[in-house]
């Protein structure tokens, strides 16, 4: 049954779903194993704690995420993939509310770090 709200739980069950559909993506999920590797619990872990810290205003993710993208062979459509995946995970795993809520933020996200990796492809110094 899906979560009504937003949850711990729910926050898990969403992070494990979706990276396991990205896993599985041939265009997507060579470019997370490339920068993951075999083991994505830290990985994992990393996401629980950044969308708790977004959708609950824990403020357990500490990290910057910005310079571990750059390195990636990512493009603009490769975020629209990744949102595809995430809009159908979200709508799989939450009711319509808080599934859409969970959307307007990766909407957000997403806007962010395209704009950000833009930036930096200009002026490569930005990313450190």
């Amino acid at each position: 049954m899906p979560w009504d709200k937003v949850s711990e739980e729910g926050i898990v069950e969403l992070v494990d779903t979706f990276y396991g559909k990205i896993r599985q993506d041939p265009e997507l999920g060579p470019i997370f194993e490339e920068a993951i590797g075999d083991d994505w619990q830290p990985h994992l872990t990393k996401m629980y704690d950044f969308w708790s810290s977004i959708m609950l205003t824990t403020g357990r993710y500490k990290g910057r995420p910005l310079p571990a993208h750059v390195r990636l062979p990512i493009e603009p459509r490769h975020f629209g993939l990744w949102l595809e995946l995430f809009t159908e995970t979200t709508e799989e795993v939450f009711e319509p509310e808080t599934a859409h809520a969970f959307q307007v933020k990766a909407h957000q996200i997403a806007g962010s770090f395209m704009s950000a990796l833009d930036t930096v492809k200009q002026f490569p110094s930005m990313a450190r």
